[in-house]
């Protein structure tokens, strides 16, 4: 898939089959309407499109208005969110910033320069709560009337149920916070994951697993940026990691600000894998992309008021961790249905 920041690029397929969208999670609601987006796309020979944007207009909006945390907390990053687009069969995004010039654009402006002009759009699908322009103001009426004097065609998708309830960036954000990850699982498709490039920390993982008793060479520790200030999902977590050999690795992880050892408020997901690989060495996940789902919530953070108690902490986590795969793979031996399979 090809990525475009601002439909000004000259490589930019501008005959195409175009949806609009934060699509924060891409949801199974968000996979329908990719779907036939594609279809269209291929029975009609465009390129199927999504024009998503970063920031979040709801970021915007609240930060404006001098209200930061009133934005939604983060499903995904724009790396995994670009990356499941990919996987639904989008041959192109653009991303756009949404900033002032862009939020003050009439309806009808909107249409001219960015759907005609800027991307030549052909097809339009859009969802049932779609509105664009300035204070909203436009609708889906006014972009169907546009596509007959403009020459695209528009459609609606309704909502996305599941079991009766309608599927949402809202009602995943809802899961995670309450750390239901098999709910999660159920909105999304898919096991709840992050990615992201192994960075440098300050190795204090492996300092305090060593000052803890019985502790071998300590809590050794995985570390992914997560750049946004507010993640959907923070806590202490039962994570599968992929990307650092042929088999994923089971482990244990916090995904937040580190309240006991870091003020920055920088939001960072610290993976301790529980059984390392002789193979990869000491340094052999530094600089490598993986993904880590995050199978099963243990805790809330919590700040502790010595490094000691926090490394008992993390000990009493690993514990709890190899627990939960073990009775996970119990389960699996003999036979019995758990709530992943009946999804």
């Amino acid at each position: 898939m090809r990525v475009f920041h601002g439909f000004h690029h000259r490589d930019l397929a501008r005959a195409c089959a175009l949806t609009i969208g934060n699509f924060d999670g891409v949801h199974r609601g968000h996979q329908a309407m990719l779907a036939l987006l594609v279809s269209e796309a291929a029975h009609r020979g465009l390129t199927p499109t999504v024009m998503t944007f970063e920031p979040n207009p709801r970021d915007y909006f609240a930060t404006l208005a001098g209200r930061p945390d009133a934005a939604p907390a983060r499903i995904a990053t724009l790396r995994d969110k670009l990356g499941e687009l990919e996987r639904c069969g989008i041959a192109q995004s653009v991303v756009l910033r949404f900033d002032a010039a862009f939020a003050a654009q009439s309806p009808n402006t909107f249409i001219d320069n960015v759907l005609v002009a800027g991307l030549g759009s052909r097809y339009v699908l859009v969802g049932d709560d779609f509105r664009f322009g300035a204070k909203r103001a436009g609708d889906y009426a006014m972009l169907d009337a546009a596509g007959t004097v403009h020459g695209f065609d528009v459609a609606r998708m309704m909502s996305y149920e599941v079991h009766g309830e309608r599927v949402s960036s809202s009602a995943v954000r809802a899961a995670l916070a309450a750390g239901d990850m098999r709910q999660a699982e159920s909105l999304l498709g898919r096991p709840y994951s992050i990615s992201g490039h192994v960075i440098h920390g300050a190795k204090l993982g492996r300092a305090l697993g060593e000052s803890a008793r019985g502790r071998g060479d300590g809590f050794r520790t995985l570390n992914l940026r997560f750049r946004h200030r507010r993640p959907a999902a923070m806590g202490i977590f039962v994570v599968r990691v992929h990307g650092l050999g042929k088999a994923p690795l089971d482990g244990v992880a916090s995904l937040g600000r580190r309240p006991t050892v870091d003020d920055s408020g920088r939001v960072l997901l610290e993976v301790h894998v529980l059984d390392w690989p002789a193979g990869l060495g000491a340094e052999g996940g530094y600089g490598k992309l993986v993904r880590v789902e995050l199978l099963a919530k243990l805790r809330n953070e919590a700040c502790y008021d010595s490094l000691a108690a926090l490394a008992a902490a993390i000990g009493r986590d690993r514990d709890d961790a190899r627990a939960w795969l073990a009775t996970e793979a119990a389960g699996a031996a003999t036979g019995r249905q758990t709530a992943r399979d009946r999804i």
